[in-house]
């Protein structure tokens, strides 16, 4: 195995984790959140229910799991992008890097059952739950390459925070655009616009 590299184990683990969060989403679209089994997630993935279980405790944190996964994965980029870059150079192709491969043209019906989904009370609650460890591992990225402290400075907070928000943002405007327009171009523009300092366009 190559020194931080995962091992064999381990990538199994995280792509039968991967198989159930996206089983449980799109059978969440399809058929609503609360007609969904667990007994459907596991047999869409090709597991077990026992095996679900190891994995993951509620509908809802299977789902979300996609999400966290993508900012922690999002945290990792940022650490290995070169030294010299630029924060928010770095940020944005950080937080772009997990979406590499994704569809440029969003299926309007998959991105209406995504709103549907995404207006569970569950689902909701478990987003919130779930977004301090989120946000701790992108702040301490954000903190190693700018030499602050994760937990005693403000300045590794408010850039996480507010590169969340336009993740946030730009999912709510790629949800509701009419034409479609591609999430990865919301988001480059999103942080773009924080970098320039949020500039105010009636001045422009």
């Amino acid at each position: 195995m190559t020194k931080g590299q995962p091992g064999l184990r381990e990538r199994k683990k995280a792509a039968t984790r991967e198989a159930l969060s996206w089983a449980a989403l799109r059978l969440a679209v399809e058929r609503g959140l609360e007609n969904v089994r667990v007994e459907d997630i596991a047999a869409a993935a090709g597991v077990s229910p026992r095996t679900y279980n190891n994995y993951f405790s509620s509908k809802a944190e299977a789902i979300v799991h996609r999400h966290r996964e993508r900012i922690l994965r999002s945290a990792e980029v940022l650490r290995r992008r070169p030294p010299g870059e630029p924060l928010w150079e770095a940020l944005t192709r950080a937080l772009l890097a997990p979406y590499d491969g994704m569809s440029e043209q969003p299926d309007p019906q998959w991105t209406a059952g995504i709103r549907l989904v995404l207006r569970e009370p569950a689902l909701q609650a478990e987003l919130m739950r779930d977004g301090a460890r989120t946000a701790a591992g992108l702040a301490a990225a954000v903190a190693a390459r700018t030499g602050t402290d994760p937990d005693r400075d403000l300045y590794p907070k408010l850039v996480t925070a507010a590169a969340l928000s336009a993740v946030k943002a730009a999912n709510d405007q790629y949800l509701v655009a009419d034409p479609p327009v591609p999430f990865q171009s919301l988001l480059a523009e999103a942080l773009r616009q924080l970098a320039a300092g949020l500039p105010d366009p009636s001045h422009q």
